[in-house]
């Protein structure tokens, strides 16, 4: 198992936001969660991606045969794991390209490979951003520094292309976004899905779906998967609302 979650039980200060949460994910699967707010789908992927602010009462997260626990965030990132969060954070003084440079590097070393030269990493992030409809000016600004909301989702996936993790999880990467960027950012997604990595789709609508086909869709509820299925589980939300579960 690629990804494996056993009974993790979750809280935020003091109130238990996931109960007996349990999820398995193969390599080359796409699952996506969808569920109302407040049902925990942000801090499934907080906790995931290694942020504090969580207690773990129990339960355990197997990702690539290791402990996710044992691993701080920069370790998680080392070992194939990408969070994209739904509200980016800004990083003023930091320039993109350096910094995606940097990151790629770390990356490729810890996994015993060849580091990218600049003039190769240059013409590499040319190549993604050309992809993602990303004007060469922005590769010049500060990370997400003064970027509207589509331009920081738009960064994100450019940031998820150049690094091209082997989980990638994004967390609300459709919230805010008109049909043009989203239109854009999936088909980045799209042309990184393989039979290498696996894919975990937070969503609390179902309009995401219509460019990205999951293998499976959850419906997440007061903490837990309540349901399980293919894509016709978020058509049914589309078409209903998640009263039907209630």
């Amino acid at each position: 198992m690629f990804l494996d979650i056993k009974n993790l039980n979750v809280s935020v200060e003091g109130n238990q936001i996931l109960h007996n949460f349990n999820l398995q994910i193969n390599k080359g699967e796409v699952h996506a969660i969808m569920g109302p707010n407040g049902s925990g789908k942000s801090t499934l992927a907080n906790v995931l991606a290694g942020k504090e602010d969580y207690e773990i009462h129990s339960g355990e997260v197997i990702f690539k045969n290791k402990n996710l626990f044992d691993l701080n965030i920069e370790e998680r990132a080392k070992q194939g794991l990408f969070l994209a969060f739904q509200y980016p954070v800004e990083i003023p003084g930091v320039n993109i390209t350096p910094f995606l440079h940097s990151s790629i590097n770390s990356k490729l070393k810890n996994t015993n490979k060849a580091e990218i030269d600049n003039i190769e990493f240059a013409k590499l992030l040319r190549l993604k951003a050309k992809d993602l409809g990303i004007d060469k000016d922005m590769l010049k600004r500060s990370v997400n520094t003064g970027f509207s909301g589509g331009e920081k989702k738009r960064y994100e996936i450019l940031q998820m292309s150049v690094l091209n993790p082997e989980l990638a999880i994004l967390d609300e990467t459709d919230s805010g976004l008109d049909i043009d960027a989203l239109k854009i950012v999936t088909e980045g997604v799209n042309k990184l899905k393989n039979h290498n990595n696996s894919f975990l789709i937070i969503t609390h609508y179902q309009k995401l779906l219509d460019y990205i086909s999951p293998n499976f869709v959850h419906v997440m509820m007061n903490g837990s998967i309540i349901k399980s299925g293919d894509k016709s589980v978020a058509a049914d939300i589309e078409k209903n609302g998640f009263k039907i579960f209630q």
